[in-house]
């Protein structure tokens, strides 16, 4: 895309001028580049202000802004030093660990490419997401080491790992005896690719969303100014852009995020309580989960309970209240490409049940036959070498569409009612129906196989399996299923539910499936 040139901003200078024989100084205005909104100066700024204030939380460890700034000029010069510099692109394959938080750091300064992949695909998946980056290299975190150089051998780019044993150069390690001197000037600006976060489309092929520094800078200022929220706990892993997100809205108010190793409920309760965390956010999966793990007086410190999803149950908002009584609910909807699209805010929830709340602070909304399509300033740059698909994401004057259906009452009000396209979203994921197909072709006693999203209270939507059976065949349990999947797919696309139908309804032309019509059979006979 087209670089801008830089903001101006109306500055003076001061000039002495002769006037009746005597000099007076007057001030002029002059023009002169504004300050660039670049995401390294966040910590730049807060290392110097709260040095010792921590940044971040992770099981018993914490890093403070100072250490944390520190380390990653450390870091700096390792990468440096093998060759990353500006405009690269790095990816990282690993479970949460903080020294994915200073190389994210480090990578912001360098004007490099922060691209985090699944930590949960399979080495196969992970191949085709790192090699659509063209990354400068892979950076395996201590689990993936060994299978991250099968990964890094596929796509042809050295392989350093964050700590722990196997192939590759320690990054963490040879970033402790680096210089803690600071790098040159890498000349980054706003409108630089500051991370790339992958994201599945219809096709279940990814696509690598492109953010610029100044994209990520305005998502997460306006929450940081309005709301200083004190410590925040992360239930999102660390490839999700969820997760950067939360953080960097921490991080801008100079605020401390607790990061987890899972999104299990007691894990999630244990870290509100020793942090005492005023802050939140969990699909309403994991916040039901929370909630029937009935420890509520551990997370009396809570003041705000949030939840990024399409449709929260009602029920749910009314238990979150019922629990939380001091907590401030909120409900976002939105999306890697456009960040925060709606929000329902505490006061509207009893009256507008099912709704995603109306237009967020600077963003525009409409409807266009039926589909939600969105514009603001947090919106992404693009899809990475993909101009096709940029361009299929936009209308021909520059509103992004969402992909979902949606309604709107009288008062601005919206509410998700279904997908344009047939990919189902299940725990904040995306998963292509046609890709999972693929993978059941050959499982025993399928004589045909459709894959599908059923609605689901806490899913929002989950994955199931559909079979028409051969002759004397039993119906796959999703036990049977998933072992059947285990090195094939990701977790998050295993189906949860299986069903048998006498045939899978098709487009007489196409013999495309009709997965509404089969969606509506299922709901039908109240399985």
């Amino acid at each position: 895309m087209a670089v801008q040139p830089p903001l101006l901003q109306p500055l003076v200078e001061a000039e002495l001028l002769e006037v009746g024989g005597g000099r007076i100084g007057v001030c002029r205005p002059v023009l002169c580049p504004a300050m660039e909104l670049v995401i390294g100066s966040v910590f730049d700024n807060a290392a110097t202000a709260v040095p010792s204030r921590p940044a971040a939380v992770l099981g018993g460890q914490a890093i403070s802004y100072g250490e944390l700034s520190r380390r990653a000029t450390q870091m700096g010069h390792v990468l440096a030093g093998i060759g990353v510099s500006r405009g690269d692109r790095v990816v990282t394959w690993s479970d949460n660990n903080l020294e994915s938080v200073a190389l994210f750091v480090a990578l912001a300064r360098m004007g490099a490419v922060f691209a985090p992949a699944n930590a949960r695909l399979s080495s196969d998946e992970a191949a085709e997401m790192v090699g659509l980056a063209r990354p400068k290299l892979l950076v395996a975190g201590p689990g993936h080491a060994e299978a991250g150089q099968g990964v890094a051998d596929a796509v042809g780019v050295p392989l350093v790992r964050l700590g722990g044993k196997g192939p590759g150069l320690d990054l963490a390690a040879e970033a402790q005896s680096a210089s803690p001197a600071a790098l040159p000037p890498s000349g980054v600006g706003e409108d630089d690719p500051h991370v790339v976060f992958f994201t599945s489309g219809s096709t279940g092929k990814s696509k690598g969303v492109v953010l610029s520094h100044r994209c990520n800078w305005l998502r997460t200022r306006t929450p940081a100014l309005l709301e200083p929220r004190g410590a925040t706990v992360c239930m999102y892993p660390m490839f999700h852009m969820g997760a950067w997100t939360i953080a960097l809205q921490a991080w801008q108010a100079r605020g401390q995020v607790v990061f987890t190793d899972r999104a299990e409920a007691d894990v999630l309760i244990d870290a509100v309580q020793a942090q005492q965390a005023a802050y939140m956010n969990c699909i309403p999966a994991v916040w039901r989960r929370v909630l029937e793990a009935n420890r509520h007086q551990d997370m009396a410190s809570l003041r705000f309970a949030t939840s990024g999803t399409s449709a929260t149950p009602p029920e749910l908002l009314a238990d979150l209240k019922a629990a939380f009584p001091n907590a401030h609910r909120r409900v976002f909807y939105g999306s890697t490409e456009a960040g925060s699209v709606t929000m329902l805010d505490d006061a509207d929830m009893e009256y507008r049940p099912g709704s995603c709340g109306q237009a967020h602070t600077g963003a525009e909304v409409r409807l266009d036959r039926g589909e939600l399509q969105t514009r603001s300033p947090f919106m992404f740059d693009g899809y990475f070498d993909n101009p096709e698909a940029t361009a299929e994401a936009f209308t021909d004057d520059g509103w992004f569409r969402t992909g979902d259906l949606a309604e709107v009452d009288g008062d601005g009000f919206y509410s998700i009612t279904g997908r344009v396209k047939d990919v189902i979203r299940t725990g904040g994921e995306t998963v292509s129906p046609a890709e999972v197909e693929s993978h059941l072709a050959d499982i025993a006693g399928a004589a045909e196989v459709a894959v599908v999203g059923i609605p689901d209270d806490r899913w929002g939507e989950v994955v199931c399996a559909v079979f028409v059976l051969a002759p004397g065949a039993a119906l796959p349990t999703p036990d049977e299923v998933q072992a059947h999947l285990s090195n094939r797919l990701a977790r998050y696309k295993h189906p949860r539910r299986t069903e048998a139908m006498p045939a899978i309804p098709r487009t007489p032309a196409t013999l495309q499936v009709r997965r509404r019509d089969l969606v509506a059979a299922i709901l039908a006979t109240g399985s």
